[in-house]
């Protein structure tokens, strides 16, 4: 089964924390698709990445540049990973019925939204029974502290 980590955001938003979660990924060889909720989000997420000062570098596509087989990073409002990747970001209740397909998901949700922490607690308990290995994050004063 697929590790699952949700990632309660409730320092900074998801523009901020998911660069850094990416270039961990990156940094050690591996490939990623972010599912975003919507295509403005798409078009918002692509530029802020571009923009991104920690880490500088991001290289990213989307289905508006193409070649997502060049692309270490994807972003997505589909359920698929053309780049090959084997990590999965999944930020604004965005769902996918692949997960069991990735090394590791990561499902970012706002801890300032009531409805979207509603929604994380339901994508917990039904990857759960699913089977999934599951872990909790949590943004604290240095950083992501697993919570148990």
């Amino acid at each position: 089964m697929t590790d699952i980590g949700f990632y309660h955001l409730t320092r900074t938003p998801m523009e901020a924390a998911l660069p850094k979660l990416l270039g961990r990924v990156l940094s050690q060889g591996g490939r990623a698709v972010v599912r975003v909720g919507g295509p403005e989000r798409l078009a918002a997420l692509d530029a802020s990445l571009w923009l991104s000062a920690d880490p500088d570098w991001l290289p990213h596509g989307t289905p508006l540049t193409g070649d997502p087989d060049l692309q270490p990073i994807w972003l997505t409002t589909a359920d698929d990973a053309p780049n090959s990747a084997r990590f999965l970001f999944l930020v604004d209740g965005a769902e996918s019925a692949r997960v069991a397909e990735y090394d590791r998901v990561f499902d970012l949700f706002d801890g300032q939204d009531e409805a979207a922490v509603a929604a994380a607690r339901a994508r917990w308990s039904a990857a759960r029974a699913a089977g999934h290995g599951l872990a909790y994050w949590q943004q604290g004063a240095r950083g992501w502290e697993k919570k148990a």
